[in-house]
């Protein structure tokens, strides 16, 4: 039978490892190693892919982005398979934008009034729940 001695700078005891409960829970995301669930941190998504975000744009800012010489995308509803060979700089005017990346489950919303950069060579399927506009800027590396 295995032991694990553990030596807290309170004292010390021992912990019978083969009595701790360490299983894969099916409701949960965790780990459960007797009656404490181990959390996985997952990142967010726009760090893990390089995808900048400002919220609530002042139009100062756009003003100084040159945003309202930028060209105009619409859509409706709808689905998109999209790859970015570029860095792309998008201000969305109207509507709101779901983006699943590449082999993800999980996904980023930008909604109206929201400053988006996606970087080059960023795959992702967009979701457009209804009426959908925005400004777009193709930028160089480095660009801002």
């Amino acid at each position: 039978m295995a032991r694990l001695l553990l030596a807290p700078s309170f004292g010390s005891f021992s912990v019978n490892s083969s009595s701790i409960d360490c299983r894969k829970s099916s409701t949960t995301s965790g780990l459960r190693y007797g009656g404490i669930k181990a959390m996985r941190v997952e990142k967010p998504l726009e760090e893990l892919y390089n995808v900048r975000v400002e919220r609530k744009v002042s139009p100062e800012r756009l003003a100084e982005l040159g945003v309202s010489k930028w060209s105009v995308w619409k859509t409706g509803k709808s689905k998109l398979p999209w790859d970015w060979q570029v860095d792309q700089l998008v201000y969305i005017e109207e509507g709101e934008v779901r983006v699943v990346p590449e082999g993800s489950k999980r996904f980023m919303q930008f909604l109206a009034g929201d400053l988006v950069r996606y970087p080059k060579w960023f795959e992702a399927d967009l979701f457009f729940n209804g009426p959908y506009q925005e400004r777009y800027s193709f930028r160089a590396y480095g660009d801002d």
